[in-house]
């Protein structure tokens, strides 16, 4: 086991590790076999506190330094995971039970996401606006927004934690990180840890590993953070929305889908079923982007869904630390038994199992239901498992109407041999990102990423970013002097 769960399990506030001060444990658990990894005693409200201070103190300081000194953490960061690769990757596989595919798969991003993060440094560009008035310049400064508060999710923690603390520190801001409790490691102190060695100065980013139970909505409320930057369900992100905006707050909030694959009726269907096989079933079916629902043209149902239950068949799973395991553990027992409900739900309402893999603890094989009722509610969910629903359609009009018919907008995907055919259907889309001839899931550095309808609010990424962790400063200088009529 790597040692990451006995040295980082601990706060991290001001620079120094140390544990919390709650009158309980959060007790982390590899979701495969069930080992204990780590015991951390939570934080309270005060060290919430602490740590919101501690980034507003270094904040000031941090922002002030010359932007190509800032962009040498990041580039000591890099090189930091770059070495520490093989151990990085024991603790995914261990405390989220990603598969060593999923560990690479994260693992580059994260790289990628950092990469970007050492010329964000220089990105906060300022203007110089016209005026009408004679003789005056408008100045418009882009600054940082002193503090801001990161909530990140269990299913691609390491990643998720870096895409917005990086880039938030590099626009010349202090972090306070909450991750998720069932991945407080590889989501919080891990993140911690590479950049107090990279050189970040303490206090700037600060991690505290706690639980609303504890402290309620004491994260969201406190005054210092300007901006919240969370990721995780619909249901929770509308709490996390509301309570920042009755706190004037900014939140970035990047949530659930029930993205759609769509084949039309030319499309390459080996390259297709592997393109929905991978977007379906990555990382157990827990990522935001799958493909919930994959829609296929009537005239090519029968090859597809015959290729398509070959390719899961031949799936594997198991212990996620083989490398040949392709579907691991779901990440506890609730979401286990969750995923096994809907399976029984939509067989109740007559949906046909053409794959009905068995649950046993926290491994649940795949399945592949078809036949299920145009007004199922099954349709309209995200269901953050590795179940794939196969929809039949007739012509692009229905497939069109099928794909916006849920309150999620997040990604997909459509394939047909004409690619402007598929940007036309792409346009029709209520999403914020949509891919043609390719697979559902991706996230790159520089292209703004995020979702519409009750897939979230704001997006992350390239300029987008600059926009979530900067605010604008108009600064005018009268060289002149100005006529005042009294």
């Amino acid at each position: 086991m790597s040692s990451y769960f006995t040295d980082l399990a601990q706060q991290y506030i001001d620079g120094e590790w140390r544990p919390g001060t709650g009158s309980w444990d959060i007790i982390d658990f590899n979701p495969y076999d069930g080992e204990k990894l780590a015991s951390i005693t939570i934080a309270t409200v005060d060290e919430v506190d602490q740590a919101y201070q501690a980034a507003a103190r270094a904040q000031k300081e941090w922002a002030a330094t010359n932007a190509y000194a800032r962009r040498a953490v990041f580039e000591k960061a890099l090189r930091i995971i770059e070495d520490r690769e093989p151990e990085i990757t024991e603790a995914i596989i261990a405390e989220l039970g990603g598969t060593h595919l999923k560990a690479g798969f994260e693992l580059h991003l994260a790289k990628e996401f950092l990469r970007e993060s050492i010329h964000l440094s220089l990105r906060a560009e300022g203007r110089i606006i016209p005026s009408p008035v004679v003789g005056k310049e408008n100045r418009v400064y882009r600054v940082p927004v002193g503090v801001v508060g990161v909530i990140s999710p269990f299913n691609f923690p390491f990643l998720l934690s870096i895409k917005s603390v990086a880039p938030a520190l590099a626009l010349g801001n202090g972090v306070v990180l909450k991750p998720h409790q069932n991945t407080p490691i590889v989501g919080g102190s891990l993140v911690a840890k590479v950049f107090e060695d990279a050189g970040l100065p303490g206090g700037l980013l600060n991690v505290v590993i706690t639980d609303i139970a504890e402290i309620g909505d004491a994260f969201l409320e406190h005054p210092v953070p300007k901006v919240i930057s969370f990721t995780g369900s619909d249901k929770v992100g509308r709490h996390v929305g509301t309570v920042c905006a009755s706190h004037f707050k900014r939140s970035i909030l990047e949530l659930g889908g029930n993205s759609a694959l769509v084949v039309l009726d030319d499309a390459d269907i080996d390259y297709a079923v592997d393109a929905a096989v991978f977007s379906r079933y990555v990382h157990q079916g827990q990522v935001c982007m799958a493909a919930n629902r994959i829609l296929v043209d009537r005239s090519v149902e029968t090859e597809f869904t015959e290729k398509f239950v070959a390719k899961v068949k031949t799936l594997k799973t198991g212990d996620p630390s083989d490398p040949r395991t392709v579907i691991g553990p779901v990440i506890n027992s609730s979401q286990a038994d969750a995923i096994s409900g809907t399976v029984e739900q939509a067989i109740a309402e007559g949906a046909t199992a053409l794959v009905r893999g068995a649950t046993t603890d926290n491994l649940v094989e795949p399945s592949v239901l078809t036949g299920l009722p145009a007004d199922s509610a099954i349709l309209q969910q995200e269901i953050f498992g590795p179940v794939a629903l196969l929809v039949p359609f007739d012509g692009e009009e229905e497939a069109v109407r099928i794909v916006n018919d849920t309150p999620y907008g997040l990604s997909g995907a459509v394939h047909t041999a004409d690619v402007e055919r598929g940007v036309s259907f792409a346009k029709q889309i209520d999403t914020g990102m949509f891919h043609v001839n390719d697979g559902t899931v991706h996230d790159e550095p520089p292209v703004a990423f995020g979702g519409e309808k009750s897939s979230g609010i704001g997006r992350l990424n390239g300029d987008a970013v600059v926009d979530a962790f900067t605010t604008q400063k108009w600064i005018s200088v009268q060289h002149g002097r100005s006529f005042f009529p009294f």
